[in-house]
């Protein structure tokens, strides 16, 4: 099951001086002083009761489906109360909250390796297979909201992406929540999914580079060797030439950079070719991620032009393994099963798919691999290899 991430609260009181709001949840027992920001989780009328008597004006409730917390009455100043499906959420998650209507949404998880942000649904490519189809909206506040998020994340987070839309529509704004990263998690490594296209102006690369995070990387699409593959993927004319140029000046800056192929039926057949001219032409970059296809969003709209079962491109993409760790480019197999991966590929295969949408079937009960396979994407309309099987 797709853990679900967003949600409306049934009950939600003393928030109302802002529209928005940023809330920490911790647990009764927690240690550490508690701000503002903090609202104590109640899970039963125990906790509640030694809530009232710890003092906590600030509650997140979360019931059991008997809705015994929603009576405004018998709760504190400030309430949240969810249904149990959100049952979930624990010390030091992080939930952004719109008041007036009750919508939350879950930003942060303190006990995953997969949180991610996102900045905007803004963006100026249109991908065939677009996971979140772009938006022509104002949604800068979003920006606001990160900013107030990172100051309550634990300090110790592994790994934090940032994902759009377009991540630099407002790179003005975009870029200095990275340098609010440098300053509050700098051992934190940062990634940023972005389509590149910006970096093709030196003002943003520059600014990119004065942030100077230990561990920043800008992760960028590369669909195909020749220019009019990508554009017709990414729907945007010159699109190409403005991504390969951000590369280059990245590169030129000492910035790191990683390459991603999402691989479907426009892409996957001249793998091996994409890889051929990765290695021959853009061999500096520090990662190449090659990738199997979440079929969701726009994906579905356009399943008849992408979906190609990925034991048919099987051989190309081994091929294309072989090309860039002949030229020592640093590459991973992200997305796909095992099963439909020649052997020689499995060294480079790794567990990528975000914990809230991660899945296996039955027949992957028996499986030898099953603790080194990346799974299923549980989210929109999966799509199974006919050579989905167990190994061993």
């Amino acid at each position: 099951m797709t853990l679900p991430l967003f949600g409306t609260a049934a009950l939600c009181r003393g928030l109302e001086q802002q529209a928005r709001s940023v809330v920490r949840l911790r647990t009764l027992d927690a240690e550490s002083p508690k701000a503002e920001t903090d609202f104590i989780i109640v899970r039963t009328d125990d906790d509640l009761k030694q809530a009232v008597l710890n003092g906590d004006e600030s509650i997140f409730a979360i019931d059991d489906g008997r809705g015994r917390f929603l009576s405004a009455d018998r709760m504190p100043r400030r309430t949240i109360a969810v249904s149990a499906q959100f049952s979930y959420l624990d010390e030091g998650d992080i939930i952004g909250v719109h008041a007036p209507s009750g919508k939350f949404r879950t930003l942060y998880r303190h006990n995953s390796r997969h949180n991610s942000f996102l900045v905007t649904e803004r963006c100026n490519n249109y991908c065939l297979m677009c996971s979140q189809p772009p938006k022509d909206i104002d949604d800068r506040w979003i920006l606001n909201e990160i900013r107030e998020s990172l100051p309550l994340l634990d300090k110790e987070t592994r790994t934090l992406t940032f994902t759009g839309g377009e991540p630099l529509s407002d790179w003005a704004g975009f870029i200095s929540i990275l340098s609010e990263c440098r300053d509050q998690l700098p051992k934190t490594a940062i990634q940023v999914l972005t389509n590149g296209r910006a970096f093709a102006k030196s003002e943003i690369v520059d600014a990119w580079r004065k942030v100077n995070h230990p561990s920043l990387i800008a992760a960028i699409p590369v669909y195909a060797a020749v220019d009019h593959v990508h554009d017709y993927v990414v729907q945007a004319k010159g699109a190409f030439d403005e991504t390969i140029l951000g590369i280059l000046k990245l590169k030129d800056r000492g910035q790191r950079v990683e390459v991603r192929v999402v691989l479907h039926a426009q892409t996957a057949p001249i793998i091996a070719e994409t890889c051929r001219w990765l290695a021959r032409n853009l061999s500096f970059v520090d990662h190449v991620a090659l990738m199997g296809l979440e079929n969701t969003g726009f994906a579905i709209a356009n399943e008849a032009q992408l979906w190609i079962d990925p034991i048919d491109y099987q051989a190309a993409l081994a091929e294309a393994v072989e090309v860039l760790v002949a030229a020592n480019v640093n590459v991973s197999v992200y997305n796909l099963q095992r099963c439909v991966l020649a052997p020689s590929v499995w060294p480079y295969a790794v567990q990528s798919i975000s914990d809230w949408k991660n899945a296996f079937i039955a027949e992957c009960q028996s499986c030898t691999e099953k603790t080194r396979c990346a799974g299923f994407f549980s989210s929109g309309r999966p799509r199974r290899s006919r050579a989905i099987g167990p190994i061993g």
